[in-house]
């Protein structure tokens, strides 16, 4: 089996040397940069399958070099940063971030995001029917199942979770979500997004008090989960 490249761009020593070995125990291979023009550098010449990237960086800001990587590269990238604030978060998210981890991290949760990332990372299968759990979307009758029962969507609904598919495992921020599903000029509107998220929980969750597909992501927007069922 090929080992997947992990490319780190971090300026901490201390954090690369624990990525490192996170990684390499779990059969990843590793590329160290230590500034943001060595990571671009690299991340053209080793061809990485997935870029972690620190905010605090000793010559350009975090947020310069992923706006450049995503100028002409596709694979996920993960911020792993200390900085917390809401308006970071959403910030790097809309900037093109298919995660973000603040600094002090858990390493088993890193590596369940990595993983997911790299996962939802692979071409799409030739077939149009999406599967997740009990949930069952064909996309080219635009027919949506739960248990094997079709469930009336409307056409906003259905945009909602068409949307969530394409990144299923990713967070998705409030003003993405408005952005793509009602346009520019709803982008402030977040009560949109939470009526039409709990309408979905309602059709298509066990428990739509307890969502397992549905997931909030506190201040920042949603996440669509893969369960394993």
């Amino acid at each position: 089996m090929v080992k997947q490249n992990i490319l780190v761009i971090d300026d901490e020593v201390q954090i690369r040397r624990l990525l490192r070995i996170t990684f390499e125990a779990n059969d990843f291979n590793v590329i160290e940069a230590k500034d943001g023009r060595t990571g671009i550098e690299l991340s053209a010449s080793c061809r990485p399958n997935l870029i972690i990237l620190d905010l605090g960086l000793p010559d350009e800001d975090g947020l310069t070099v992923l706006k450049k990587l995503r100028e002409w590269i596709k694979i996920p990238i993960i911020i792993l940063s200390v900085r917390n604030s809401e308006k970071d978060i959403i910030t790097a998210l809309d900037s093109g971030a298919d995660d973000y981890l603040t600094k002090p991290f858990n390493t088993g949760e890193l590596l369940a995001r990595v993983r997911t990332a790299m996962r939802h990372s692979q071409p799409e299968p030739a077939s149009h029917i999406f599967k997740n759990g009990s949930l069952e979307i064909d996309f080219t009758l635009r027919v949506v199942k739960k248990n094997g029962v079709p469930i009336k969507l409307t056409a906003t609904e259905y945009s909602l979770l068409s949307l969530f598919v394409r990144n299923a495992g990713k967070v998705i921020t409030h003003s993405h979500i408005l952005r793509e599903v009602w346009g520019k000029v709803f982008s402030e509107d977040t009560q949109y997004v939470r009526i039409y998220i709990a309408q979905l929980r309602k059709k298509l969750e066990d428990d739509p008090d307890k969502p397992k597909y549905f997931v909030t992501e506190s201040r920042v927007g949603y996440r669509f989960v893969i369960v394993d069922e």
